[in-house]
């Protein structure tokens, strides 16, 4: 639930919350106000409260209020020799947004920052779904409820953005060659609930191909290009495999993420929960078995087995980009994936700057940028979609 709660923090911060998710998380403030005090503000480096002076507000305001009182957002971008550059206290300013008649004191600490002639929003909801048939439907562009029942399935999209897979009334017929794919593109995220319960978040530039017999299926095969992170429904007597470009990953029911990117030079598999079988698909008799905590990467040179912080790996799903000592070129091609931008290096040794920290995926790229300039070794320039990269 911590995950999900700081989600929420995030889109809410951003001015992207839908109605659905405002009483999500307004309702687990209140039902849960020492967990949110405790738990969540525990997970945060550093905190600010901000206060609320009017006594005289209406029932929503002061639902609001309690949010405010009780969760702060806070970003925290360091450079690798723990050289703070920033840190930034801003739900009040998401606040002021939606509450015209609140009075709210803000604490802040901002630098100067460097002015881009143009801007771009982040990522958000945004895929495109294959139906059996060949027919694609934009799932941005349809409305919320039932979309269409095929082979027995209701599908429906939901105000949060999740495509959900129901059985109706017992009657699945699709055969294990119907299949549906869901496919991202640069800048679109999408969660998906698969037909045998499974969820699975789909990143940016990213795809998955299910059938639509998953349910019933002896085993339950699906394809993936790009990332994912999975919480697979456990059924020990029908494995779940997920068949990526260069490997194939078995599991009963787990919790796991797998970014396997083409233009990546490993296929990384992390572990949060259970087991997984990770074997290659041009050495079938290479494999490894991971623990919670390890993550595999498999190579040219084979697969090696690390023991990780599962949290840099899963950021992504929860709102935000974690760093930890990676080159600037790694950092910017996740970046360029979402804010659907192209990224030119004016100068080859910026790709080697190195980097640790936080960054919200809700902030327009010139916030994110910003945070990277403020080390002194690196500057940008926008043009259109094209960023150009400098080394100071």
């Amino acid at each position: 639930m911590e995950e999900r709660v700081i989600f929420l923090i995030n889109k809410f911060e951003a001015g992207q919350m839908v109605d659905a998710e405002k009483t999500e998380l307004l309702n687990f403030i209140e039902n849960h106000p020492d967990t949110v005090s405790g738990e969540i503000l525990n997970l945060l480096s550093a905190h600010d409260l901000v206060h609320v002076g009017d006594e005289e507000m209406d029932i929503d305001q002061n639902r609001w209020n309690l949010v405010f009182n009780k969760i702060v957002a806070v970003d925290q971008f360091k450079h690798p020799k723990k050289t703070s550059i920033s840190v930034y206290f801003r739900w009040a300013a998401a606040a002021v947004l939606i509450l015209a008649f609140a009075s709210i004191f803000i604490y802040k600490i901002r630098e100067k920052q460097h002015v881009f002639t143009a801007d771009i929003a982040p990522g958000g909801n945004k895929a495109i779904l294959t139906l059996a048939n060949g027919k694609k439907i934009s799932l941005s562009d349809v409305a919320d409820g039932d979309l269409i029942k095929e082979a027995g399935l209701s599908i429906s999209k939901t105000a949060s953005g999740h495509l959900v897979y129901n059985v109706v009334n017992g009657d699945l017929s699709a055969s294990e060659n119907e299949t549906n794919t869901i496919t991202t593109p640069n800048g679109g995220e999408w969660q998906i609930h698969l037909p045998d319960g499974s969820d699975v978040w789909l990143n940016a530039a990213s795809s998955l191909e299910y059938p639509l017999n998953i349910g019933n299926a002896t085993t339950r095969n699906v394809k993936l290009k790009g990332e994912a992170y999975f919480e697979v429904a456990k059924d020990s007597a029908h494995p779940f495999v997920v068949e990526t470009e260069k490997q194939k990953l078995e599991v009963l029911g787990t919790h796991f993420n797998i970014n396997s990117y083409t233009d990546e030079r490993a296929t990384r598999t992390t572990l949060l929960e259970g087991s997984v079988r990770v074997s290659s698909l041009t050495n079938t008799s290479e494999y490894e078995v991971l623990k919670p905590g390890e993550q595999s990467v498999l190579s040219a040179q084979g697969i090696k087995i690390n023991t990780v912080d599962t949290d840099e790996s899963v950021a992504w799903k929860k709102g935000y980009f974690m760093f930890n000592n990676e080159k600037q070129e790694s950092i910017l091609r996740k970046i360029s994936r979402w804010y659907n931008i192209k990224v030119e290096y004016a100068d080859e040794e910026a790709k080697d700057v190195m980097y640790y920290g936080t960054v919200s995926r809700f902030d327009k790229i010139s916030q994110v940028l910003h945070k990277f300039e403020q080390t002194g070794e690196v500057r940008f320039e926008m043009q259109g979609n094209k960023l150009i990269v400098y080394k100071d």
